[in-house]
């Protein structure tokens, strides 16, 4: 049986992803399956860069707004929900066009791996959160480093999510995340998928595409969302919400520890290191096709985003590469 041919597009958090995966599904009759790990939560609109209601009235979207904020939500969860979305679309004869920046998600769904959701363990995630909380990062990272070194020397010991989720993979399974992301390699690809990144030659422009969103999501009310989740105590029960950039860095502020400003530059800061954080994941993947971006592209520069529009629909129909110059 023939695999279903999707079309998906990366990069880095404001880089014009929503934008491109927009117009193409327009152009070819597709239909958009976030990849994003935070906009799957409703009532996150603002912190999480949502498409505007009226961009989903014009395409259809999908994992968008599946979970309450409180609930845990797992890459398995996301894997599962993003094929059905997929057979979904394809079986409606629509192209399900992937559009996120959470590589993790992205890497476990076109992988022909079922890892993620065989081990799987919520007993021992929360008995690994308690031990880092107990007695630091440093030393649930030194757990780790023991049984499992490659994965440690790969995740900086302050990123304690990632360190569990491998020690989560070790208990339960009783191999290392090292050993069960080469059988995933081996595994082939689920999908004929065509994956397209979008990159900046000049880091400045996107750094100040991040900085210009920050300031939009600010004067769009991210103080107020903000301040409606905390009073719902969403940051107290879910550590991935707490962690969310566009939240986490306004919590000082809402606390009276720090001036707007100084949580507006803290949030403008942490999104450019996420931002080369995400370029870092997806320029170790050998399945992203790039298209060079050599400058800002929107309402300003029409021509020129028409012109990624134009190259990215031909990249997927010929699956040749491109740059822009």
């Amino acid at each position: 049986m023939d695999r279903i041919k999707i079309l998906a597009v990366v990069g880095a958090t404001a880089s014009g992803k929503s934008a491109l995966a927009l117009e193409l599904a327009k152009r070819l009759d597709g239909e958009i399956i976030s990849c994003d790990s935070m906009q799957i939560y409703r009532r996150m609109d603002i912190g999480t860069a949502k498409p505007t209601a009226e961009e989903r009235c014009q395409i259809r979207h999908h994992l968008i707004d599946v979970a309450e904020p409180k609930e845990a939500f797992s890459c398995a969860e996301y894997v599962s929900l993003a094929s059905s979305a997929i057979e979904d679309c394809a079986g409606r004869g629509k192209l399900p066009i992937v559009c996120g920046g959470t590589g993790l998600y992205l890497d476990a769904l076109l992988r022909n791996s079922e890892f993620e959701a065989n081990c799987a363990n919520e007993a021992i995630r929360r008995e690994l959160w308690k031990l880092a909380e107990r007695e630091g990062a440093d030393a649930i990272w030194r757990q780790l480093q023991k049984v499992d070194p490659e994965s440690a020397e790969a995740t900086h010991p302050n990123n304690v999510k990632r360190v569990i989720r491998a020690l989560e993979i070790y208990r339960s399974c009783g191999v290392t995340k090292t050993e069960l992301d080469r059988r995933s390699q081996e595994g082939g690809m689920r999908y004929d998928a065509c994956v397209i990144g979008l990159r900046y030659g000049c880091r400045e422009i996107l750094y100040q595409r991040i900085e210009e969103r920050v300031d939009r999501m600010l004067e769009a009310g991210l103080e107020e969302e903000t301040r409606r989740l905390l009073a719902e105590g969403v940051f107290e029960v879910n550590r991935t919400a707490a962690q969310a950039i566009g939240y986490k860095e306004l919590l000082p502020f809402l606390r009276g520890e720090q001036s707007l400003a100084e949580a507006t530059e803290a949030l403008k800061l942490a999104t450019r290191r996420y931002a080369k954080r995400q370029m870092t994941w997806f320029s170790a993947k050998d399945y992203v096709q790039w298209l060079d971006v050599e400058d800002d592209f929107g309402e300003k520069k029409q021509k020129t985003f028409e012109e990624i529009v134009n190259i990215a629909a031909e990249l997927f129909q010929k699956s040749k590469k491109y740059d822009i110059i």
